[in-house]
């Protein structure tokens, strides 16, 4: 179909009759019981471990349904014990936050109520991420549709701030407060105009964000979405969290005042065929949401993507084409702080195998406000050529792999260096394989080799390897094992960055009848190559030196971190 979307593109769905409304009030209590040792980093200078033999928790997650569209879900004190751990990513040498997503199904159900920002290729920003709420002990959402309205409210608090410094810090046991809103109205076919308001409050300090979006389907081809919101925000730059500041933000250079706005539109065309997705983004240098994921300010960015597709739906070839993307960034200065233009030529096979080859230019203008030691704006220029190769080419197996060579900013430099380019080996593989009905293996291997420039030395290796094995017993009771290794190995004469490696196993064993009835047995443990004393002590003592360098690493490992736990839900419907 060349009408616009992804839902249109598949087949219909049918075989659902006489579906009757659940019932309109759920109880899920828990309780938890757990032991851990983990590594106390509160005070930088003076590590430790902490460690309690047995913890016992209570709590209890609500559901209530009214008029069959409307939902009020509550939780107290949850408890996300049995959450998988992230998929791995590449976090070394990166300039910007590295975006992990939401995993835990509380946040998860109805989040769609408060702003969907994928839109095609592009991720936009993001007002709610709820990844900031780290440990929170209440939370409410309040979502539904009436008629033609949207609705859409959420508040919950989070112990973390207070929980993240030492004892003698002002911030010690305070916790932080999020409130959202968002209400839209639908009209004519698939358009809604709507408005959003965020808020997050701690010790006194604020950050406050509303505007408002709307979505227009111009016809059936072609879609628009648009928002603009402006933020307010009283900052502590002492706060642990739950964001760094920008570059030429306020908040990192005392308690202040800081106001900014985002402006965002994206206009596109999915199709089979023919797609062209155009992004537009605004936002000013002091624009800040505690409560959202925006990890560049200071920039308006011009993006563009496009895919044209042959499909002669032969034997062997299903279909062709090129895949065009460019970002073009500039500083409200003007100055052009990134320019990317990336190709490819894909090619589908039967059975259901994606082949394309990539190259890409790319520059990057680092400013003084950017590092530090830079005395003016320098651009830096990089190219790269690789490939992507993944489908599912037999039935139980599914891969996907990309290989890149381009060059890089290494911006983890010695102390006294500035930044210079360097050349980056990038792969990425992921294979899934069901070894048996029951059993089904996912592995994941990461490589970010960066070599400097100048030198011609290795600057950094770093090696992530992750599998995760899941053996379903009965439709009811499954093992979830994962195993996993990150490696940073770092020569000190050309990066600051220091070796760092770390093993982390993750056991679940998971007993669920039916859902919301549940029984959990659990056991992590962490690895770390740390010296056993954690750093260096006082003569005859197990102090550390009062304002030293914290942590010490060698090349044997430790273990830092372990726990077991036990966790029994049961659901109760009325």
């Amino acid at each position: 179909s060349r009408i616009s979307g992804v839902l249109n593109q598949e087949a219909t769905m049918g075989g659902l009759h006489e579906i009757s409304p659940g019932r309109n009030m759920q109880f899920i209590p828990y309780a938890s019981f757990r032991n851990f040792r983990a590594l106390d980093t509160r005070d930088p200078s003076q590590p430790r471990f902490s460690q309690i033999d047995a913890q016992g928790k209570f709590g209890l997650d609500s559901k209530f349904v009214f008029h069959d569209s409307l939902v009020l879900d509550t939780t107290i004190n949850p408890d996300f014990a049995q959450v998988e751990s992230d998929e791995p990513q590449n976090t070394v040498n990166q300039r910007f936050e590295v975006f992990f997503p939401e995993k835990r199904p509380f946040f998860l159900e109805n989040s769609n109520f408060f702003g969907d920002t994928s839109m095609g290729v592009y991720r936009l920003s993001q007002l709610l991420f709820t990844r900031r709420i780290v440990e929170p002990t209440f939370g409410a959402r309040f979502t539904g549709k009436q008629g033609p309205w949207n609705l859409g409210f959420f508040v919950a608090d989070d112990r973390s701030p207070g929980l993240l410094v030492p004892n003698f810090s002002s911030f010690a046991g305070k916790r932080a407060y999020f409130a959202v809103g968002r209400v839209s109205h639908d009209f004519g076919e698939q358009n809604n105009i709507g408005v959003i308001y965020t808020d997050r409050e701690f010790a006194g300090f604020f950050n406050r964000v509303g505007g408002v979006d709307a979505n227009f389907r111009l016809n059936k081809n072609w879609t628009s979405w648009f928002r603009t919101v402006v933020s307010s925000t009283a900052c502590s730059p002492d706060e642990p969290g739950p964001t760094p500041p920008e570059p030429g933000s306020t908040c990192g250079a005392g308690p202040g005042y800081q106001f900014g706005s985002d402006t965002e539109a994206v206009l596109n065309n999915i199709g089979r065929r023919f797609s062209y997705e155009l992004m537009f983004q605004d936002i000013t240098p002091n624009f800040h949401t505690d409560t959202g994921f925006v990890p560049r300010t200071d920039i308006r960015n011009l993006s563009q993507y496009f895919h044209f597709y042959w499909r002669p739906e032969g034997k062997h070839l299903v279909f062709y084409g090129p895949e065009g993307q460019t970002q073009n960034y500039w500083d409200h200065n003007g100055v052009p702080v990134l320019q990317a233009y990336n190709f490819d030529w894909v090619f589908d096979f039967k059975p259901n195998l994606i082949l394309a080859p990539i190259v890409a230019y790319e520059t990057d203008t680092l400013r003084p406000v950017d590092f530090a030691g830079l005395p003016s704006n320098h651009r830096y220029v990089q190219r790269a050529v690789g490939f992507v190769i993944k489908g599912s080419p037999l039935r139980r197996l599914t891969f996907n792999t990309k290989v890149i060579r381009d060059g890089i900013v290494l911006i983890d430099v010695p102390v006294g260096l500035l930044p210079i380019t360097g050349n980056e080996t990038a792969i990425t593989h992921t294979m899934s394989l069901k070894l048996t009905r029951h059993l089904v293996v996912d592995n994941t291997y990461i490589l970010d080799r960066v070599v400097n420039g100048a030198t011609h030395h290795a600057a950094f290796n770093n090696h992530i390897i992750r599998s995760k094995w899941n053996y379903q017993f009965t439709p009811a009771l499954s093992l979830r094992l994962i195993a996993q290794y990150n490696g940073l190995l770092a020569n000190p004469a050309q990066s600051s960055l220091t070796n760092t490696k770390n093993m982390n196993f993750d056991f679940l064993v998971t007993y669920l009848p039916h859902p919301g009835t549940a029984v959990y047995v659990g056991y992590n443990s962490n690895l770390e190559n740390l010296v056993p004393g954690l750093c260096h002590q006082l003569p005859g003592s197990t102090v550390c030196i009062p304002n030293g360098p914290g942590l010490v690493r060698n090349n044997s490992f430790i273990n830092d971190g372990r726990q077991f736990f036990v966790k029994i839900s049961y659901l109760f419907r009325r």
